[in-house]
């Protein structure tokens, strides 16, 4: 009896190896197909945007706002991305280095702050000026894009996509033009909720030049385009007068905006 449990251990355990492996050469397979499916123009720009986190981090704007510049130099480069959801995610980002240098300036390092010199509600008013360029721009995207297939959203962009394309191999052409379809059907879908995150920075300027019930307005519209953000949520309960809301233990593992 303890021959066959040692035999059956075993036998799991090698199950369970093989199983393992196998999770690891499908996951990189599908990783590797995805990576040699980016349009090679742009793949640079995402490779930038890896480095965001690291700059917010540390709080260094200078970093930030010259890597925002690349990314947006690269996109900007050939006419498909022109007016991208891409360079909706570059203004509100640009935006909210910018509030959150109007708000914490002092706290900041003078050699990490390229906005040492410009009062806060200079800055707050740059900061409105990209996330009005960024609704606008998801507001576009939404129209053009929503409720299209993906053989209909690859007809419709492949005359300006094959524009500047480094390669004149029709197969590859093919792949890159589907993959960029994909994209942007899996962005369509996830425009309410950047489009909520614009309003509540568009919010918090407003509460900060004491335009409560346009931050109201803000926060709600943004609470009515993603239910789940606890930031637009609790800047409305501060608003109203009302307690705060935590996250749950589920919230703090797997945040809603990652």
């Amino acid at each position: 009896m303890e021959f066959l449990r040692n035999k059956t251990t075993r036998a799991l355990i090698i199950i369970m190896t093989a199983l393992v492996i196998a999770g690891i050469i499908i996951a990189r397979t599908y990783y590797n197909s995805q990576n040699k499916a980016v349009d090679p123009r742009v793949a640079p720009a995402r490779e930038m945007y890896a480095r965001y986190d690291h700059y917010a981090g540390e709080g260094d704007y200078y970093r930030i706002f010259a890597l925002l510049d690349s990314v947006e130099n690269i996109y900007k480069a050939y006419p498909h991305y022109n007016n991208s959801f891409e360079l909706g995610v570059v203004c509100n980002n640009r935006a909210a280095a910018l509030i959150t240098i109007a708000l914490f300036s002092d706290s900041i390092r003078a050699d990490y702050n390229p906005w040492t010199d410009l009062p806060p509600d200079s800055i707050m008013t740059r900061a409105e000026f990209y996330i009005n360029k960024a609704i606008s721009i998801y507001d576009s995207w939404t129209l053009k894009y929503s409720s299209k297939s993906r053989e209909e959203i690859a007809g419709l962009i492949e005359e300006d996509f094959r524009k500047g394309m480094l390669t004149d191999d029709n197969d590859s052409l093919l792949m890159y033009l589907e993959a960029r379809a994909k994209e942007i059907i899996t962005a369509v879908g996830e425009t309410d909720r950047r489009l909520s995150v614009c309003y509540t920075n568009l919010g918090v300027i407003k509460r900060h030049r004491k335009e409560y019930e346009d931050a109201v307005s803000c926060y709600q519209k943004a609470l009515e385009l993603w239910d789940r953000n606890l930031s637009a949520e609790n800047n409305l309960n501060i608003l109203l007068g009302r307690p705060l809301k935590k996250r749950n233990i589920i919230q703090k593992l797997f945040p809603p905006e990652k």
